[in-house]
Formats: structure tokens, sequence, C-alpha cells
């Protein structure tokens, strides 16, 4: 027999779930809409999913909608298979139970071992054996804020249950997006071979200011910063990252700057707190300006002056002689030789542990894809890496790993 349907998509945006077995727990929110799609992504992403349903998620969605999007008939009740255990019990296949969405009535029923719904079964077994458990909840914000579920809340969090979200708008406290929910999903399933170490991560472009309205700025986007951050939180590192933009993500910190001086500034602030590594992803400004106070009038002739920025580099290493720092130097109109050459100069001269090396002329910024050389300062190794820029920073990782492994 041929397998169900679903299964064409597995593995199509990654394989960073793959061989894992994940199960989802619904309940009676009407949040349930979006579990449909939240299982497609995991399945996207490598992951093998079940569902297991309460009488009240029922209300909302019908089970046939999970067996369509996970492609495996949907637990409805606790029958003679003993389904709880065959997925969390001590030889259990399953990986993760992921209770989403949650209902302030199951999280209290969590935080007390009640199970008397399948949910609660799963959970009570899961959390029982040990096994990874993040809740999603999603219920309005005034059952959300009562002190007993923030308690219960508290209480699951102090068992090692993982909370995402919820996001409180209009009054509601809503689930979280799908990218939040695969991103803690990977973090908790992933190798963890960064668990313990603190990552400051540069991105994007910055903007200089000509006027209240006007702004001199590049073409970078930030999507290898993002992937960048991203990659290292899956891994287990501590990251923040200081650009001009927003991530989709709780557990990656965010500091928002916008020029150049602001950027080197908050960087160097920031690294007060104890970093084993910098990441300078950013495009920063070379050049500045003074910027007029009122809006300089359309149509008239304009002459600007610049003046050199400072070098984030140079300071960072300056004040913290010890870092890991990684660099990325950007070229255009040259060859690979030629690329290559003045990396490694780029390398010697700012004392960098890595440098990143694209010719942008062609792909790089502001787009989907690059094309990258990784060169490192211990061996003078040099690592290819042609893709998207997620691959390229799962590249960037395994690299990273290294540094840490001999250091």
């Amino acid at each position: 027999m041929s397998r169900h349907p679903t299964m064409w998509i597995k593995g199509q945006s990654s394989a960073s779930l793959s061989g894992k077995v994940i199960v989802i727990a619904v309940t009676g929110s009407i949040a349930a809409v979006r579990v449909v799609e939240l299982a497609r992504e995991l399945i996207r992403n490598g992951a093998e999913v079940y569902a297991v349903m309460s009488k009240e998620a029922q209300h909302i969605l019908h089970p046939y909608a999970l067996h369509y999007a996970t492609g495996h008939d949907v637990i409805t009740e606790i029958t003679g298979e003993v389904e709880h255990v065959k997925f969390f019990g001590s030889e259990g296949c399953a990986d993760l139970l992921l209770v989403a969405p949650a209902t302030a009535n199951t999280i209290g029923k969590m935080a007390y071992g009640i199970d008397d719904t399948p949910v609660t079964t799963f959970a009570t077994t899961a959390m029982g054996e040990g096994a990874p458990v993040i809740v999603v909840p999603a219920m309005h914000n005034s059952m959300y804020e009562h002190p007993a579920v923030m308690e219960n809340i508290n209480k699951l969090q102090d068992w090692d249950v993982t909370f995402v979200g919820p996001h409180l708008e209009e009054g509601i406290a809503k689930i979280a997006s799908n990218d939040q929910i695969l991103l803690e999903v990977e973090r908790s399933l992933g190798s963890s071979t960064l668990l313990g170490k603190k990552v400051l991560i540069t991105s994007g472009a910055t903007a200089e200011s000509i006027d209240p309205i006007r702004v001199i700025t590049n073409r970078s986007s930030g999507r290898t910063g993002r992937e960048i951050a991203m990659e290292f939180y899956r891994r287990g590192a501590e990251v923040t990252v200081v650009h001009n933009g927003r991530l989709d993500s709780e557990g990656v910190n965010e500091i928002l700057v916008e020029s150049a001086g602001e950027m080197i500034d908050a960087t160097l602030r920031e690294l007060e707190h104890g970093y084993d590594m910098l990441i300078s992803a950013a495009a920063i400004s070379d050049y500045t300006l003074d910027a007029s106070e009122s809006k300089i009038k359309s149509g008239e002739d304009l002459s600007l002056k610049f003046r050199s920025t400072r070098k984030l580099i140079r300071e960072v290493r300056n004040a913290y002689p010890e870092i890991s720092i990684v660099g990325f130097k950007a070229e255009a109109g040259i060859t690979e030789a030629e690329l290559i050459t003045r990396a490694r100069e780029s390398l010697e001269a700012a004392d960098l542990d890595m440098v990143v090396a694209n010719e942008v002329s062609i792909t790089g910024m502001g787009t989907v894809e690059n094309d990258v050389h990784i060169i490192s300062a211990r061996d003078d190794a040099i690592t290819h890496v042609s893709g998207n820029k997620r691959l390229i920073a799962e590249t960037l990782a395994d690299n990273v790993e290294e540094i840490f492994r001999k250091n």
C-alpha cells in the first residue's frame, strides 16, 4: 500500500526533525483550528507526527482533519492499545509531547496529575517518564492572568515543561506562531552542542539619518543574521541579536538599533554581560553624517558631507581581547581567489577566529541564497558552501562548534 499523501511533504523544508516522533495533544480551544498547519510544518521539517484529542477539542476540529494533517489515525480515547504507554512509557516510541493549544483547564490538570482525558493521560505519562513536554497556551486573557493559572504555569516550568507564548492581543492570550513553536521543538530535540554558550550576533543593515525623514543605508536584508541566530538557538546557545529588525522568536534576545554608532555602542554594552563569541554579520555603514534637524526641502540641490564610522570589530577586540569573533567580508566584482586573499588579510588584521567571505555582485545581499567561503584562523581551512541561508547558518554553526571543542 502506498503511503498517506501527507507524507509527500516530509522533509521538504529541512531535516531538522528527521527521525523524531512528535505527539500533538489538542485541547478545546478555538485555536485548535491552527493545528492542521502546525502538524504539517513539523512534517515538512522531517518529523513523524501523531495526534491525540480531548472530547472538547473534537467539538472544534474533526479528527479527520488531523488524520489528513498527520497521515495517522487520531487518538480520541485510551483503548486496549494503551496508547499513552505505547508512545511515552519506558519503551515508548515518541520523542516529545506538544500540547497545542493548551487551555487553562488542561494546564491545571497537568500541574496536579489529573488525567481524565486522553490529552492529560498522555501528559501525565510523558512527564512521569521525563520526556520533553512543550505547552502552547491559548485562552481568554482574563483566564490566562488568573493567579491559579499563573501558579500552575510556574509549577510546570519548575518541572522543566517548556511554554511557548502566548501573545496577548485583543484581550486574548493567542497561540504562538507556527514558526515560534517549530523553533522551540527544534531546540528541544536538537543536538544541544552549543548549550551553555553565549553568542552575540549583529545582523542586517544600519541606517544613517540625513534628516528626520530620510536615511542612507545598504542592501542587506538581515536574513543571514536571523538564520544564524535561529540555528545557534536550535543548538542550545543563549543568543542575543543586535539589529534593526524583528525575529519571530521568544527565546532569542533582541536589541534594536538603527545607526552604526548605536549598533557599536549597544554591542559593547551587551558584551559586558559576558559572552563566548561575537558573530559580526551586520552590514554596518562605513560612512555617516550630521543629520539636518528639519526636513530638507524637496527639489533643492543637495550636498552631503560624510565621515567614516567607527569599526565594531576593532573596538570589541580592544575591549575584549579573549572573546572569539567571527567576521564577515563582503566584496563585489572580484575573483574567487582575490576574495579569499582579502578575507585572509581581514582574518589576520582584525585577529578573527573565523571569517565568512562572499562576493555580493551576483548573490548575497537581500537574496534568499548565497555563496560563501568560511575560513578558519586555526588551520586556514576553507569551507565552501552555496545554497539557502539556513544551510549557510548550519555550516557556520558546524565550524563554530569545532572552535569551541578545541578551545
